[in-house]
């Protein structure tokens, strides 16, 4: 593959994983949906994540974890949700 077009194909690759992100942003915020299977839908985009990105597990959880935790406590108030493992 020349470089212009590894380059083309990362910007894909990230393109889809920022519309995942936000579409699993979304669902979570918008809709009354539980706790877990909010948890479920951050491992879900983990997992897509991993699939865009393999071996990049500690960059999800330093750059969309975070996200996930300040709209998960925002979300659902008072529930104390503890980060459950998130299997690759």
């Amino acid at each position: 593959m020349l470089r212009s077009e590894e380059l083309q194909d990362e910007d894909r690759r990230i393109r889809q994983l920022q519309v995942a992100v936000a579409l699993a942003q979304s669902v979570i915020a918008q809709t009354e949906i539980p706790l877990g299977q909010a948890w479920e839908m951050v491992a879900a985009t983990r997992r897509a994540a991993l699939g865009l990105f393999p071996g990049k597990e500690l960059a999800f959880d330093l750059i969309y974890l975070p996200r996930f935790l300040r709209l998960l406590a925002a979300r659902y108030p008072g529930s104390r949700a503890t980060v459950p493992l998130l299997a690759p």
